[in-house]
């Protein structure tokens, strides 16, 4: 099991990663899917959303995500 090194801040999951998963796999997304989504630049955000996450983009980056189901 292999976790993105993007997706931990100070040794710990970033904390807005946690219900963005959820709320992607809400939206039936796979784990693969998942990561792959968070990973790719995503024209709606303008960026890659885990690079909104980081940025403190939390809301916009899930109202993105709970459109995609």
């Amino acid at each position: 099991l292999r976790v993105p090194a993007v997706f931990i801040v100070d040794g710990r999951p970033l904390p807005s990663l946690r219900g963005t998963i959820i709320v992607l796999h809400d939206a039936g997304f796979d784990p693969d899917e998942t990561i792959d989504w968070l990973l790719t630049p995503e024209e709606t955000i303008g960026v890659a959303p885990i690079e909104a996450l980081l940025a403190g983009r939390k809301s916009e980056v899930r109202r993105v995500a709970a459109t995609l189901a």
